[in-house]
Order: C-alpha cells, then sequence, then structure tokens
C-alpha cells in the first residue's frame, strides 16, 4: 500500500459500525457491497497510516434488549448478541483480507478456534504493526452495549478519538425521520448528551467518554469516504467532547 502524503489528523482510532449499518438496505444480515466498500475505506485510511481499531455491533443479527423484551432471560439475550458482533468481526475480517489488509479479531469470550482473546498489549502491539484489531463480542458481560465497548476500549489501548458510524449524518434534536423540524448539532458537550438524552451512545458509553476526555464523532457511514474525511478532520457530522473541534 502506497502511503498518503496528506497528515491525518487522528493517528489512532477506535471506529464504531454498528450492525444494522452493514446490513445496508436489507435491515437484517449483511450486504456484501455494503461490507465490502466499508473494508475500502478502513484500507484507504490504514494506507495513510493511522491505527485502525473496530468495534462492532450485532444489531443485524439479534439485539439484546429486543430479545429480552420479547421474553428470554437479559443476560441470555446479551450473550446471543455478543456472538452475533462475532459474525459481523469475522466477515469484516474476510472482507479486509481480501483487499489486503492484515487484520486480527480478538473477542472478550474466548473461542480460540476462530480468534484471539481480547489482551490488551498484543492489540496495541498489532495497531503498532500497522494491522487493524476488531473488537468482538462486547466486553464479554451482559447488560453493557457495544457502546460502552466501544469507549472502554478506546481508553484501554489510548485512542485519540471515537468515530460513531451510523446511518444518519450525524445527532439531531430529534429523529428527522419524524419531525421535521429536527436540527442537526454540529458540536455538541458531554453533559448536554446526557442531560437531553440524545441518542448519541447509551449514558454509560457517553460517561465513560467524558471521564476519560474521548472526544466522539457522529457521522454518515453510508457515504463512501466519510472515514477518510473524518481522519483528516473536515468537520462533517457531529462533534461531542468537552471542547469544540478546531
Amino acid at each position: 500500500m502506497q502511503l498518503n502524503t496528506n497528515s491525518p489528523k487522528y493517528h489512532r482510532i477506535i471506529l464504531k459500525i454498528s450492525g444494522e449499518a452493514l446490513a445496508g438496505d436489507k435491515g437484517f444480515g449483511i450486504n456484501n457491497d455494503v461490507i465490502s466498500d466499508i473494508a475500502q475505506q478502513i484500507s484507504d485510511v490504514v494506507a495513510m497510516g493511522v491505527q485502525t481499531a473496530i468495534v462492532v455491533g450485532g444489531g443485524n443479527f439479534w439485539r439484546g434488549i429486543a430479545g429480552s423484551k420479547a421474553g428470554t432471560d437479559r443476560s441470555t439475550a446479551d450473550y446471543m448478541g455478543m456472538l452475533a458482533t462475532v459474525i459481523n468481526a469475522l466477515a469484516l475480517q474476510d472482507a479486509l483480507e481480501k483487499i489486503g489488509v492484515a487484520v486480527r479479531v480478538q473477542t472478550a469470550i474466548e473461542m480460540r478456534q476462530v480468534a484471539e482473546p481480547y489482551i490488551r498489549r498484543r492489540a496495541i502491539r498489532h495497531l503498532e504493526k500497522g494491522r487493524v484489531v476488531i473488537f468482538a463480542a462486547g466486553t464479554g458481560n451482559p447488560f453493557f452495549s457495544t457502546d460502552t465497548t466501544a469507549a472502554l476500549r478506546a481508553a484501554e489501548i489510548e485512542a485519540e478519538v471515537v468515530l460513531l458510524a451510523k446511518k444518519v449524518d450525524g445527532v439531531y434534536s430529534a429523529d428527522p425521520k419524524v419531525d421535521s423540524a429536527a436540527t442537526k448539532f454540529d458540536d455538541l458537550q458531554y453533559i448536554d448528551v446526557l442531560n437531553r438524552g440524545l441518542g448519541v451512545m447509551d449514558s454509560t458509553a457517553t460517561s465513560l467518554c467524558m471521564d476519560n476526555g474521548m472526544p466522539i464523532i457522529v457521522f454518515n457511514l453510508q457515504k463512501s469516504g466519510n472515514i477518510r474525511r473524518v481522519i483528516m478532520g473536515e468537520k462533517i457530522g457531529t462533534y461531542v467532547g468537552g471542547n469544540r473541534r478546531d
């Protein structure tokens, strides 16, 4: 891979990709065209020298909270959701390896036949060697979301930013699909997200980012090239942090 001569703003990142984003318009499962585009975007970022770690959700197969509401024991439902994230992680690993990107999947629940167990120092070493690391199976504990996983892993590996790749182009005052008067925020304080109940991350994840001074950028993954734009410091999406973005 030939390195890009432009200098990125961030050099070690956590990219959180929702399971729903991998499904594309299907709404369920994995859309091959979508995952191939995401893999290419990640490849472009890696080629710039950015150390890239990824947390994947599992909502395209199973959502623990929804399963719990349907009658499944909450802990069991959450463990099922963790296994769904492993499926997505392996699919993304395969898509990346097909285009020449070195990848390691690490799981919070050990399954050595398909992935490495999560070990912080090993993850950092992989990143330093230019490998993409995909964190799967959440935190390994029920009652914690993959948003919280992203915030936790970001703090552990000393990432500079959490990038929340969504199917919307930022954070709005209300659901723009329902309320035509909804307005998009360019910048937000952590406390505003918590106090107003805005749908950025769950409160545990937001609080963890706030406590560690970890900025969050919410942006639209469906527009090809957006990951690179965020890395380069373009003011797209919504920035959540203690200060306004530069």
